[in-house]
């Protein structure tokens, strides 16, 4: 499947920001799940400082902005075409060893809830692919998909206390879940194209875990289902936080900030 992608964020400010810097993960690489076609990532009302590879292997572009302007816009486009491979990624590569993926974080730490959600499944699931599923599920079981009740602060433990979250929330809770069994797990960010409409207001995020003998294989807990050929992903990380597609800080009283996404995933 070919998609086209375009994705406008734009960050408006009530004065203008004394000085601002922001990481960008936003550019896909090919992998054996996808191949990149075309790809820009444009900025207006700031400037691109410089472009590195992360310790995951994304691709990261650093972004300044400061004077007089009270807007931001970061714009992407290009065709990524994409192939069904039932989730799978494959074998690790990159340059963080696979115990790194087995590391808490704030975001991912395994407290009671996490370990009851866990409860049973290494003595009733024999097979390490069917568990992860099973784990799945019962995270959704767990955390009902609704909008508007957590954010980017939110923990596993938090979002299962809640009983509700949104595809991030599904993530962490996952990953935290996953790594007190002792498998290597990360996050990943991306797009999915849905099938009732070409726009969208967020990006979307899962889950990879390793299996020994397969390789990395994804899972999104939100839909129940191991990504397809309507997933395109970009970023890697072991939380929201090191694969947030924007991120950074800005000095200054700048009053209110508004922000606006509009996204675009079209079959081409």
């Amino acid at each position: 499947m070919r998609l086209k992608i375009s994705h406008r964020t734009t960050y408006s400010y009530e004065r203008p920001v004394a000085y601002g810097l922001q990481e960008l993960r936003l550019t896909p690489k090919s992998r054996p799940s996808q191949r990149v076609h075309s790809w820009d990532v444009s900025v207006q009302g700031g400037n691109k400082e410089l472009e590195f590879d992360d310790h995951h292997m994304n691709h990261v572009a650093l972004l300044s902005f400061d004077g007089d302007g009270h807007e931001i816009s970061i714009i992407c486009s290009g065709e990524v075409e994409t192939f069904d491979t039932t989730g799978v990624i494959g074998k690790h590569a990159g340059f963080a060893p696979l115990w790194y993926f087995e590391q808490p974080t704030d975001l991912t730490r395994a407290g009671n809830l996490t370990r009851k959600l866990t409860k049973g499944l290494l003595s009733e699931i024999d097979d390490p692919l069917a568990r992860l599923h099973a784990l799945s599920a019962r995270v959704l079981d767990n955390v009902a998909y609704m909008i508007g009740h957590t954010g980017i602060q939110t923990s596993a433990e938090d979002a299962l206390a809640a009983g509700r979250g949104v595809c991030q929330d599904h993530a962490h809770v996952f990953l935290a879940a996953a790594r007190a069994l002792g498998v290597p797990a990360r996050y990943v960010s991306g797009y999915l194209m849905l099938n009732d409409t070409d726009e969208q207001d967020a990006s979307h995020a899962w889950v990879e875990a390793h299996v020994d003998g397969i390789g990395w294989v994804g899972f999104d807990v939100s839909n129940g289902i191991s990504p397809d050929e309507r997933y395109v992903r970009v970023a890697t990380g072991l939380d929201y936080r090191e694969a947030a597609p924007i991120s950074g800080l800005r000095m200054g009283d700048h009053g209110q900030e508004t922000l606006a996404v509009d996204i675009q995933v079209q079959q081409q």
